[in-house]
Formats: structure tokens, C-alpha cells, sequence
């Protein structure tokens, strides 16, 4: 959507009260090519009145046009300029707080001394009941050393905590597991293994996340070795997942059977490692893959894929997935006319979709759409709710299948803010376990 690479600001401005002077203010910010979202009215007065007006710039500069525009226009006062998103990041997005008000001593004696040594004692003679008795049945540990955080690369980890807190505050909101950051000071990845597997208890599950490859392979596989709770790198198989139902339902829209395409994946870290791999599982056919890193390369052929090239790719393959973080990558003279591209690299995609579809492609769609909060809230909820030990392809495809299967008609994938989808794929990761018999809780009457 236009919107959505632009800088959002609010204006609050207090204003003659004369007609035509609001109207002639909208013109002024409209003549400096500034669009006007909401408006909202924070005072009437009888002489004056005071409105929030939110518009939509392309960045520092455009802004600082617009404001000196308001300025000098006489009949209305420039109060404030509001960035609303830092005002909503002041103090955090998420808390740790109680679940029960402790009020009296009735209370607190229960709840902690001396009544907790009760619990501690039953879950000493039986580990297993602390799934019962405590929070580790809903906590997710979402950890991070900053190395690849979104379109912005290695911004380290306290950089990277606002993402974490946003992945957390999904979490809970749309499943209701309480996700908690973690945050390393380290990037070698012996110390990052070590630190996740010694606070491992605490936790029914662990998302990696933004951990650059190919440290990533390596610490994900390692971790799981070490612990029987599930761990996700969401990078790898949250994308992989989503990019599946995804190209599930543009393969109906389309008409073109994925069995029958030939699927070029250009870039090959965490993302598009893990999408060739999906692919190849799900359609049991290698994909064609390119990196300018010979060392990618080598892992998507030890993984039974080809080795290409973006000339190739471009030239010969039906389906193309873009995962390289470098914008204008792919040009519109490369895009073949019936072809289908997901450029993925957020913020600027490696081609915009309207170009590619103006050069001919019959689909194409970028990581504004194709988003992993789609999938991973919903897949952390099935594994948890089952407890299982680990996350398998099987899961993973299910979970696909489920987002894919609960888009509306028409639409390629579902809204992700819609509470039923995520159930749908908790469900779906659920039922997976059980068939393949690696839930350790009981799943009586969870599918009715």
C-alpha cells in the first residue's frame, strides 16, 4: 500500500474559528504533496479550536517542507508535532504482571511463603508438574543478538529489543502465550548455544530471531540438540511456512500447478535457504537457487537443489522468489510475461509488484503481504499446546496449508490480525503432533 513507507506525523494545530480556514489550512499541507489521514477535533472554543491532523510525508525533509508551509500560514498556530509511533514505544510494549491481586495475607501466604513450598516440593518429586503449576506452560523465550533485524541489518541487540517486544506483543494478543525478549551481548555462536540451553527450563518454547546466516543453521540445529522444547528460527521456517500457503493460493488463482513450475529462489540466507527446503519437501522437486556467497550455494546443493544464477532464474523459471535485501535487484526487462515473484526484502523489495505486473507478470506481491506473522504465533501455540519436542516439516506444512485454506476468496493470504486464523494453524500444528505421536500432553477434546 502507498502508505506504508511513509513517515507518519500528527500536526496539532489550534485554529481561527471562521469557515473556510480548516479548508484552506488542507490546502496548504496538500500544496507541499502531503497526504491527510485522520482528523480529530481536541478543542472547540468559541473564538479558536484546536485539531489533530495526521499526514503521511515521505520523509525528514518532505516533513520539515509541511511544517514551515503551517507556519507561515496566518490563521492557524502550529501547537506540536506528535510522532505517534514513539509515543506508543515510551516504556515498552509489553509487562510481566500478575495474574491474581495480592491484597491480604490470605492471598499472599498462597501465593508465595508459605505456600509455594508446597508447589515447589510436588514439582521436586515430579518435574513434569511444573507445566501445571507454573507460567512455562505459556512462555516463549524470543531471543536475538541483533545481527539481522528486518531491512536494517546488524543494529545489535538493544537496538533490535522494539522488534522483539512487537513479536512478543503479537504473540499474546493474537494466541495468548506469554512471550519474554532475550537479548545477547555476544554474536559467537558456542556462547549464544550455550546461554539459550541453560535458560531452557524457564521456557516452553524458543523463537530465534533475526540471527544472521549462516550462524543461524548452525546455532538453531545445535539448540534442538541440546533441548526437548521446540526451537524456531522465524526467519527461516515462519517465512518458509507463509511463502508456502501463499504461493498455494496463487497457484489456484493462477491456474499454474507448483507441480509443474520450475521455482527459482534468488538469495539464499536464512529465509531463502529455508523456502527452497520447504518447497522441496512439499513438491518432492529441486528448486534453482543463486547467491552471490558460494558458500550458500553449496548448502542448497547439499540440500538436493540446483545451483543458478539471476539471469537464469529470470530467464527460465515460472515462479521466482526474491530474498536478497537489495532493492531493484530484479529489472523490469528481466520480469517474462505469465511469471510469478514474490520479492520479499523489506522494506524496498527487490522489484515493486505493480512493475513486475506491468512487465507481465501474472502475480507478484512483496513482504508487505507475505508476512511470517502469519504463521509463527499460531505455530508456537500448537507446539506448546501439544508439547512437543521439537517443530517438524510436517508441522510446518500443516501450518502452511491451514493459512493458505483460511485466506478469503480472492485474497492470497488471511488478515493476520484475525484471532480464528491462528487458532486454525495452532490446530492444525496440533493435530500433526498427534499423528505423528510427539505430543506429551493430552489433547482430549482440543479440535472440538
Amino acid at each position: 500500500m502507498w502508505w506504508e513507507d511513509k513517515l507518519v506525523r500528527t500536526l496539532r494545530c489550534r485554529l481561527q474559528q471562521k469557515p473556510g480556514v480548516f479548508g484552506a489550512l488542507l490546502s496548504v499541507i496538500g500544496a507541499e504533496k502531503a497526504y491527510v489521514g485522520e482528523i480529530k477535533i481536541i478543542h472547540m472554543g468559541t473564538n479558536y479550536m484546536i485539531r489533530d491532523i495526521t499526514i503521511f510525508v515521505d520523509d525528514e525533509q518532505h516533513l520539515e517542507r509541511v511544517i514551515k508551509a503551517v507556519q507561515s500560514y496566518p490563521q492557524a498556530e502550529l501547537l506540536e508535532v506528535r510522532d505517534e509511533v514513539l509515543e506508543m514505544h515510551q516504556g515498552g510494549k509489553i509487562a510481566i504482571r500478575s495474574r491474581y491481586e495480592i491484597n491480604n495475607i490470605s492471598v499472599l501466604r498462597k501465593v508465595y511463603t508459605p505456600g509455594v513450598a508446597e508447589v515447589s516440593l510436588l514439582i521436586k518429586k515430579n518435574p513434569g508438574l511444573a507445566r501445571r503449576y507454573t507460567a512455562i506452560r505459556h512462555l516463549v523465550a524470543i531471543v536475538t543478538d541483533g545481527s539481522a533485524v528486518l531491512g536494517l541489518g546488524d543494529v545489535g541487540p538493544l537496538a533490535a529489543m522494539p522488534v522483539m517486544e512487537g513479536k512478543a506483543s503479537l504473540m499474546e494478543t493474537l494466541t495468548g502465550l506469554s512471550a519474554m525478549p532475550i537479548l545477547l551481548e555476544t554474536k559467537d555462536p558456542e556462547k549464544i548455544i550455550q546461554t539459550v540451553v541453560n535458560i531452557a527450563p524457564t521456557f516452553s518454547a524458543i523463537q530465534l530471531e533475526d540471527i544472521s546466516a549462516p550462524r543461524c543453521f548452525y546455532i538453531e540445529e545445535k539448540i534442538q540438540e541440546k533441548i526437548d522444547i521446540p526451537v524456531m528460527h522465524d526467519d527461516q521456517h515462519g517465512t518458509a511456512c507463509v511463502v508456502t500457503a501463499a504461493l498455494l493460493n496463487i497457484s489456484r488463482q493462477t491456474g499454474k500447478d507448483l507441480k509443474n513450475c520450475r521455482l527459482g529462489i534468488i538469495g539464499l540466507g536464512a529465509a531463502g535457504l529455508a523456502i527452497s527446503k520447504m518447497l522441496m519437501f512439499f513438491l518432492n522437486k529441486p528448486v534453482y537457487g543463486s547467491d552471490i556467497n558460494p558458500e550458500a550455494n553449496e548448502r542448497l546443493k547439499s540440500a538436493d537443489g540446483y545451483i543458478s544464477d539471476l539471469k537464469e532464474i529470470m530467464a527460465t523459471c515460472d515462479v521466482v522468489i526474491a530474498t536478497t535485501g537489495v532493492p531493484g535487484l530484479i529489472k523490469k526487462e528481466m520480469v517474462r510475461p505469465g511469471q510469478i515473484i514474490l520479492a520479499l526484502s523489506n522494506p524496498n523489495p527487490e522489484i515493486e509488484p505493480e512493475v513486475a505486473r506491468e512487465a507481465g507478470a501474472a502475480f507478484a506481491a512483496d513482504g508487505k503481504v507475505i508476512n511470517n506473522i502469519l504463521g509463527f504465533p499460531g505455530i508456537f501455540r500448537g507446539a506448546v499446546d501439544a508439547n512437543v519436542p521439537r517443530i517438524t516439516r510436517e508441522m510446518l506444512l500443516a501450518a502452511a496449508r491451514a493459512i493458505a485454506e483460511y485466506a478469503p476468496a480472492g485474497e492470497i493470504v488471511p488478515n493476520p490480525l484475525d484471532k480464528g486464523l491462528h487458532r486454525q494453524v495452532a490446530r492444525a500444528v496440533a493435530r500433526t503432533a498427534l499423528e505423528q505421536k510427539l505430543n506429551r500432553d493430552d489433547l482430549t477434546g482440543y479440535f472440538d
